[in-house]
């Protein structure tokens, strides 16, 4: 462990312990820096770190304050870091996989907690996928917003802020998929509509089964598609 790594860990005992509630405000840097023993340079760093991994908040001429410490703010940094993943085609089938492990369960969770008014906020983004078919772009933004919505469903802040930043990562993926398998849209749209179909007797096994099919198919054809494209060509192999 660093210095500044041991600094770091000093506050965030400090939040644990509840001595530094979420919402409350840091004494000032000398004050925090006696309180800890440690130099001002080195508690000035910490607080970067924290405030950069949205621990906590530094309000210029106010002060540095913990945040509301929500899932939702401490993991938006999941959606940039997997961004900065995004030529790197192993990481994308790990990310595949890991999204093939907690999808599925999540539709089958919010089988069991949706509403008739987030039934129908889904039943919106398939409809809107419908129309949207010949648009690959456009489907997809629809595509992305339907299994929000169903996530959502889960009332689990956590797991929808995990699964949004491994979705905006196979975004990408998927238009890839529209824009080379012309059969792709039609595809989707019939495993999307099994999904809100297992949804709307909230089923959850068969909630679950629908959602691990489309997402397994997904994952399947990415993997196919990226071994053809890694295969060494003709000259690689020594051909012409």
């Amino acid at each position: 462990m660093s210095l500044t790594d041991k600094a770091i860990e000093q506050i965030r005992e400090l939040i644990r312990t509840g001595a530094l509630p979420p919402g409350s405000k840091l004494p000032p840097e000398p004050d925090l820096a006696a309180q800890l023993g440690l130099s001002r340079n080195l508690a000035r760093e910490a607080v970067k770190a924290l405030a950069v991994a949205r621990v906590l908040e530094v309000r210029r001429g106010d002060g540095t304050y913990v945040t509301s410490l929500q899932p939702s703010l401490l993991l938006e940094g999941l959606g940039g870091a997997v961004e900065l993943l995004q030529g790197d085609s192993g990481a994308l089938r790990d990310l595949m996989e890991v999204r093939r492990l907690l999808e599925p369960v999540a539709t089958a969770l919010a089988a069991t907690r949706i509403t008739d008014d987030q039934l129908a906020e889904v039943k919106s983004h398939l409809d809107a996928m419908r129309e949207a078919r010949e648009d690959v772009e456009r489907l997809n933004v629809h595509d992305a917003a339907f299994h929000r919505a169903v996530v959502a469903a889960t009332g689990n802040e956590s797991l929808l802020t995990l699964l949004e930043g491994i979705s905006g990562r196979t975004l990408r993926a998927r238009i890839w998929r529209g824009l080379v398998d012309t059969q792709a849209s039609g595809r989707t749209l019939a495993e999307h509509e099994a999904i809100f179909t297992a949804l709307s007797t909230r089923d959850a096994a068969l909630s679950q089964a629908a959602a691990l099919l489309h997402v397994s198919n997904t994952e399947q054809w990415l993997r196919e598609h990226l071994r053809a494209t890694e295969a060494p060509t003709p000259t690689e192999r020594g051909g012409t």
